[in-house]
């Protein structure tokens, strides 16, 4: 076993996160074109990490993440992978960590959010009726 114990952390994030697939636009600089995130994508970066708690030791283990994305609108995608962009540095190390994955989708239209949960992981165990 080693020397780091089992974490788990909870918080909740206010505003609606950009799709990742969705939250580019093409510029260009000079004459060549090149992609760059969204201004809806760069904002929810800034609103993320000013309410994301910030790990004194960030988590090293592997990791479960679970989400329940409130979006204002039936609109948007359920997309979570700005949200494990987001959480590198401040909740674990690298979102490759990120092993099993629960996202679920919501609707709020006055309060869009997402709930956050992640944990440790002593091993990825997969139903053994997979």
């Amino acid at each position: 076993m080693s020397t780091e114990t089992q974490k788990k952390i909870n918080f909740i994030i206010e505003g609606e996160p950009a799709s990742k697939s969705n939250s580019r636009k093409i510029v260009t600089f000079g004459k060549r074109p090149a992609l760059i995130k969204s201004d809806k994508a760069r904002n929810y970066e800034k609103i993320f990490a000013l309410q994301c708690p910030q790990l004194e030791n960030l988590i090293e283990k592997d990791v479960k993440v679970e989400l329940i994305i409130y979006y204002s609108s039936r609109r948007p995608d359920l997309d979570e992978s700005v949200i494990l962009d987001c959480m590198q540095g401040k909740i674990y190390a690298n979102d490759r960590q990120v092993k099993q994955k629960y996202i679920y989708w919501g609707l709020d239209r006055e309060r869009a959010r997402t709930h956050v949960r992640v944990s440790t992981l002593e091993t990825c165990d997969v139903p053994s009726d997979f």
